[in-house]
């Protein structure tokens, strides 16, 4: 009888992850090597990565802006959590070119063990990344996962949103946006969220009203960075240019 692959992927899965992640590697740093990056912050707010070295802290952005992030963020070696899939492999792999590490879960398989491995990094003083709406939306809406962590850690959330001027937008749930060559990008940060640490508690006696308001609080942070960074690139009604 033919020996049966160990492998959880058909054989086109794995001349993909073979191939695939390289390729988007090569054409995403040489995409990356034209934008402009610009950092904004809201008043009294003190954007990450920019006047000290990322340690113990959970950041969480919304999924349209990965490809951006990726290429930004790439000297963080940052952990983030990604799913369990096929796609989530891709995801892995790609990343990990660009020195990022991974957990698998998601909100509907793994989140526990998620969890628990993203408490392990931020003990040793290296920062999580959340998509905070992935894997599957709905678009704008967090998940409570990284709620979950930062009570559990204590670790603060930071909270930002990567815009391009320019930007192909693909008819996905997430309208996912692939920057353009040589656009600028805003990097916009909003109000850093500390939520209130218990860690002799397991997830579950987090109550669902407690949870819930401050998955609202990440909401409405997240979205004032994107609005902010939306409303950067419109035309001042004083010069009727951008900024």
């Amino acid at each position: 009888m033919p020996r049966r692959s160990s492998s959880p992927f058909t054989f086109r899965q794995r001349l993909l992850l073979a191939t695939v992640p390289r390729l988007v590697w090569l054409l995403l740093h040489a995409l990356g090597h034209t934008w402009k990056f610009e950092v904004i912050a809201e008043e009294g707010v003190t954007p990450a990565f920019h006047g000290f070295t990322p340690g113990r802290e959970i950041y969480c952005f919304w999924h349209q802006c990965v490809l951006a992030c990726a290429y930004y963020y790439r000297s963080t070696h940052a952990t983030i959590v990604i799913s369990q899939s096929f796609d989530g492999e891709l995801i892995t792999r790609v990343l990990a070119l660009f020195g990022y590490h991974a957990v698998r879960g998601s909100s509907s398989r793994g989140g526990a063990q998620a969890l628990i491995g993203l408490a392990r990094v931020l003990d040793s003083a290296q920062p999580a990344i959340f998509t905070a709406d992935g894997p599957r939306g709905p678009i704008h809406r967090a998940k409570a996962g990284p709620i979950h962590l930062a009570r559990l850690t204590g670790a603060p959330i930071g909270c930002f949103h990567l815009q391009p001027e320019r930007c192909w937008v693909l008819r996905s749930w997430d309208r996912f946006q692939i920057p353009k060559p040589f656009t600028r990008i805003v990097v916009s940060w909003g109000p850093w969220l500390r939520v209130p640490s218990d860690s002799t508690l397991p997830v579950g006696e987090f109550s669902a009203p407690q949870a819930e308001v401050y998955r609202q609080l990440l909401d409405q942070s997240i979205e004032r960075a994107r609005n902010r960074a939306e409303q950067y690139f419109l035309p001042s009604p004083i010069t009727g240019a951008g900024q």
